[in-house]
């Protein structure tokens, strides 16, 4: 998260090693949330490229800045993103005091440092310059996840455990009717499921899942 042109969709594909996010001088070209699992060591995260946060935007604009601040109370991890080269003004102020009210684990990241450093950061923040690329982040929320390890999975908000129950629901149904070979409505069930349980992890290809399940049933007449 942060204000327009901080350069989070630099960072984003930076860290895809791709081109998925649009990048531009111009203020508010991420209009929309962009979300894309990414491999971090051994954790499979979901990251998701938000909006510019600031005041004097547009309605479209204004509808992308309420996922993002979405997006900041259903996240477990925020990377906070500001232009080092840069002094803090109001809208960096409120970012930075509306984090500070938020109880998720925060990585504050000063980007544009090779231009120069005049942003006062929090004790910590990690420094991103253009030759180095995005190799810090990578390490820092490593070492974060591998802490985190545990043998239970955590679910962090309420929307996380609504979609997880309702999944488990639909895939109860889905073994009931399996058991009557009512096939369709099996995989309907089973498509219920997939959809709650990849809102809260990375986007699933539900019709190779199928596919791949139905390619071991043998069905007689």
């Amino acid at each position: 998260v942060g204000k327009p042109n901080v350069g989070k969709s630099s960072i984003l594909n930076s860290l895809l090693s791709y081109e998925r996010a649009i990048i531009s001088d111009e203020a508010g070209t991420t209009r929309d949330s962009i979300e894309e699992a990414l491999k971090i060591g051994t954790h499979l995260v979901r990251i998701i490229d938000t909006a510019g946060i600031r005041k004097n935007a547009g309605k479209i604009e204004q509808i992308g800045i309420s996922y993002s601040l979405r997006a900041i109370e259903e996240a477990d991890v925020i990377l906070a993103v500001f232009d080092a080269s840069q002094e803090a003004d109001e809208q960096d102020n409120e970012i930075l005091e509306l984090l500070k009210n938020s109880q998720k684990k925060i990585f504050y990241v000063l980007n544009k440092c090779d231009l120069g450093v005049k942003f006062s950061a929090p004790v910590g923040a990690i420094q991103i310059c253009a030759k180095q690329g995005t190799d810090e982040i990578v390490n820092s929320l490593k070492t974060y996840l591998d802490a985190q390890e545990t043998s239970e999975i955590l679910l962090n908000s309420a929307r996380q455990i609504s979609c997880c129950e309702a999944a488990s629901e639909a895939i109860k149904r889905a073994l009931n009717l399996l058991a009557q070979s009512e096939l369709e409505l099996f995989a309907y069930e089973l498509n219920t499921a997939i959809e709650q349980i990849s809102s809260i992890t990375k986007p699933f290809e539900r019709s190779e899942i199928l596919d791949e399940m139905f390619s071991n049933f043998c069905l007689g007449k």
